[in-house]
């Protein structure tokens, strides 16, 4: 009678954990967060720059040109063969994770060009890829931001 007594209570206790571990275990649901939109407002300045993949930075000063974004447009300072000639508007294809940015300069058509905007040992960067003119010569400036 003694060892049904203790075989009872070990059963129960058994159950009692069984129990406790089966509730105790939840189900949840991973979202994922959401990527803060690109942020590129600034003074930007060229670091690299190649021309169907020849670096020009040894060759060419680049270290005057600026572009500025605002949220209202864009500003070119000391300009250089770039997509663009005239101070304008901009806009990116999504503004989370942005493939294309075009370029609407005053007075002149929209024009949209590749774009990527990856962080390179711990700066942000911009790469603008691009044809001004001849389709032949492509141009790829990388740009970071200034200080």
């Amino acid at each position: 009678m003694k060892y049904n007594y203790k075989a009872k209570w070990f059963y129960m206790l058994l159950i009692a954990v069984f129990m406790m571990a089966v509730s105790s275990c939840k189900t949840e649901k991973i979202v994922p967060g959401s990527e803060a939109p690109k942020d590129i407002a600034g003074n930007w300045r060229v670091i690299k720059a190649t021309r169907n993949g020849t670096d020009l930075t040894s060759i060419i000063d680049f270290s005057q040109f600026r572009i500025s974004f605002t949220d209202k447009g864009y500003t070119l300072v000391n300009k250089l063969p770039f997509l663009v000639s005239k101070d304008g508007a901009f806009a990116l294809d999504d503004p989370q994770y942005p493939f294309k940015i075009t370029f609407t300069a005053t007075g002149d058509k929209p024009v949209s060009t590749a774009f990527t905007y990856p962080i390179v040992n711990g700066k942000r960067q911009l790469s603008i890829t691009f044809s001004p003119g001849c389709t032949n010569n492509t141009y790829v400036y990388v740009l970071e931001k200034a200080n």
